[in-house]
Order: C-alpha cells, then sequence, then structure tokens
C-alpha cells in the first residue's frame, strides 16, 4: 500500500487580497455544482488508485473553506472516505481567515472530520492588515486562535507575512512574539511574494508601492528563525516552523516527492512521475467533470533528469536530500558534485548526517545559490 495525499480546492472568497495569485471567486454561485463535480472526480480517481493506495493527509485550500459550512466539508471528507481507504490517523487540514469562523462553527468543522486548523492571519499589525487589504483586524485574529483551541484543535497553524513594505524589524518582531504567546503548534512565515497578475503587482509597477530590499528581506528572516528556533519551534522547511511532531504532513508530500491527488479548480496531482492539473475556470471544470468525470487541463510525464532536478530542490528546501533515494534518479550525481558539497560543508551552509545532505540555518539564508550551483 502507497501512502497518497489529497488536495481540495474550494475557490470560493468573499474579497480578493492584493497579494492573492491563488485562483478564487468573490462570490457564491455553483455551490451545490461545484460539491457534486467535486464528489464524481473524487470517485472517478478513486476508481482507478483507492486499491492499493492509504490516504494519509487531506488539505482543504482556497479561496476561504471555511466559508463553507461544516456539513459541505462533511460531505467531501466523506465521500474520500467511502471511496479510499483513509488512515485512522490522517491529517485534516482547513484553512481558515480570521472573521469566517466562531467557536460553534469550529466545533462543527471538527465534528465533520477536520483535526488541524491552518489560519491565514498574515499579520497581527493594523496598519498592515489595512495595506494587505485582509478583512479582520488584531483582535479578531487572537480571538480566531483561542476560539480554535477552545474548540478542541491541538494542532493549530498560522501563517505569517514578513518584509511587508515599510515594515520594521520592530513591528515583525512583535509579530513573532504575539505568536508565539499563542496556542499554536505551527508557522508559516513567508517573505511577501510580488506575483504577476496581482492587484499589488500593478501598484508596483505605477509606483504606488515600493517592495522591501532584498538586505532588509535577509535580516528579518534571519530574525524569524533565531527567534523561532529559541521559542521550541523547529525548522523542518525554508519557511515552516513546528513544535516537534506536529510538522504538516500534508506539505511533506510535496517537499518529500512523495504522490498527490488534487480535486477541484485548478487543483494539481502528481503519481508515478506524472504531474497533471486542472481547469481553473469553475464553469469549465462542472463542465468537463459532467462531461468526462475529469477536469485535467493538462498533463507532463517527467523525464529521469527533470524528477532528479526536482528532487534535489524540495528536499533542500526542507529536510534534505536524502542521498540513498538520490541514487533512484543519479548514481553519479553526489561524487560529481563532491568537491562543491565539501566547500559549502566547510562554510556550514551544508551538513551531511544520517545520509541526509541538508541546509543549515545559514544555509537556508542562501538556499537558492546552494540548488543553482549544485545542479
Amino acid at each position: 500500500m502507497k501512502n497518497t495525499a489529497i488536495y481540495i480546492h474550494i475557490p470560493f472568497c468573499d474579497h480578493k487580497c492584493i497579494y492573492c495569485d491563488f485562483y478564487s471567486l468573490i462570490n457564491y454561485d455553483n455551490l451545490k455544482e461545484y460539491l457534486d463535480a467535486l464528489k464524481r472526480e473524487i470517485i472517478y480517481y478513486a476508481d482507478r488508485y483507492s486499491k492499493d493506495r492509504i490516504i494519509d493527509t487531506i488539505f482543504f485550500g482556497g479561496g476561504t473553506p471555511s466559508f463553507m459550512t461544516p456539513n459541505y466539508i462533511g460531505e467531501i471528507i466523506s465521500t474520500i472516505n467511502k471511496n479510499f481507504i483513509l488512515s485512522n490517523y490522517a491529517e485534516i487540514t482547513l484553512e481558515t481567515n480570521p472573521g469566517t469562523v466562531e467557536i460553534t462553527k469550529l466545533k462543527d468543522f471538527r465534528n465533520a472530520g477536520v483535526n488541524r486548523i491552518s489560519i491565514g492571519i498574515q499579520t497581527f499589525d493594523e496598519d498592515e492588515l489595512k495595506f494587505l487589504t485582509r478583512i479582520h483586524n488584531k483582535k479578531t485574529a487572537i480571538d480566531t486562535v483561542n476560539n480554535s483551541f477552545d474548540a478542541g484543535f491541538e494542532n493549530i497553524s498560522i501563517d505569517l507575512i514578513f518584509s511587508l513594505p515599510n515594515q520594521t524589524k520592530e513591528t515583525w518582531e512583535e509579530n513573532l512574539e504575539i505568536a508565539a504567546g499563542l496556542p499554536i503548534k505551527h508557522i508559516s512565515a513567508y517573505s511577501l511574494i510580488l506575483e504577476k497578475g496581482t492587484i499589488l503587482n500593478k501598484m508596483v509597477l505605477d509606483g504606488k508601492v515600493k517592495m522591501a530590499e532584498e538586505n532588509h528581506d535577509a535580516e528579518l528572516y534571519e530574525i524569524t528563525m533565531k527567534y523561532l528556533i529559541g521559542n521550541g519551534f523547529n525548522q523542518y522547511e525554508i519557511s515552516n516552523f513546528a513544535h516537534p511532531g506536529f510538522e504538516c504532513k500534508h506539505n511533506q508530500y510535496y517537499w518529500e516527492y512523495k504522490d498527490y491527488l488534487g480535486f477541484g479548480t485548478a487543483a494539481h496531482s502528481f503519481v508515478n512521475g506524472v504531474r497533471w492539473w486542472n481547469y481553473s475556470s469553475l464553469k469549465k471544470y462542472i463542465h468537463e467533470i459532467n462531461l468526462n468525470q475529469i477536469a485535467i487541463r493538462g498533463k507532463e510525464n517527467l523525464t529521469k533528469d527533470e524528477m532528479f532536478e526536482e528532487f534535489v530542490m524540495l528536499g533542500l528546501r526542507s529536510k534534505g536530500i536524502n542521498l540513498d533515494e538520490i541514487n533512484k534518479y543519479s548514481s553519479a550525481w553526489y561524487f560529481e558534485k563532491k568537491k562543491i558539497i565539501n566547500s559549502f560543508i566547510e562554510q556550514r551552509y551544508l551538513v551531511e548526517k544520517n545520509n541526509y545532505l541538508s541546509c543549515t540555518q545559514k544555509g537556508y539564508m542562501i538556499c537558492d545559490e546552494i540548488i543553482n550551483n549544485l545542479l
């Protein structure tokens, strides 16, 4: 039996933040039609993949999945459970935004099968929240975390963004201090990325916003690592920190290059070296599912070289390259790159331990440069 992850995309949202480039819709049309299509797609892939696989993790992303009713989410979980073999210890994550849930709804999500909450806070600073056009304030963010804990969620994660325009070291340190004082087990801390097609990108092009300097970004990242590691969080990926045993199982499937199935608009799948992705358009997705039971927009069979490069890149971004497994892709790479590897080890950017080649805290700072050198 092969452990596999499932991702479910819920595109519905009531507001598009200026930095967001994920596929989302600011309306709630076709909710039932979308649920019916999701269930049909799940059943179609279950007929092909369920016999030799155990579903180890389910992740509801968006959009804003917490805008859905607990029954809506529960029906999707039930469909997966009926058609796949679902692990008794499966991690089932629901992305939520402050202001979209109260304690009763959180309890109902737990009863529906969700056992991990990921809260998109981004910042606790009121001015930064307004800049990012978030719908919540500092109090609502803190209340959402505490309500999740009171509702029975032990496994709570939050997202934070640093390197916002005009963000000071003091403001970011205050964000980290507030986060560390909350009953959370996991923090995803990302540098603000300028994505094409976003409102923020247009604001920058029009000269209305200036992004943070690269040196300032690096300084804030270093502060993040030192503070969180010093407060009981382990860094297990370039942007992710967790208390021991609370690493995000779902994301580890991506970083460890394991198989996953994606259902819904714009969802991606990766199985046995083949990657495919769905149509983004809601109406096109529903139409294709009703017509064919699948909604594949594109597909690629990765070559051995492509898989090798992705394996190295994902490994170095997370817990490291498994030197036993890399032989499946290239038996000569390690010896060809040994001189460069040793140089990075001597400079304390890399460490080789327990047959893993991993970035140090210092190495994460220049991870992209290391990857470029080793590929």
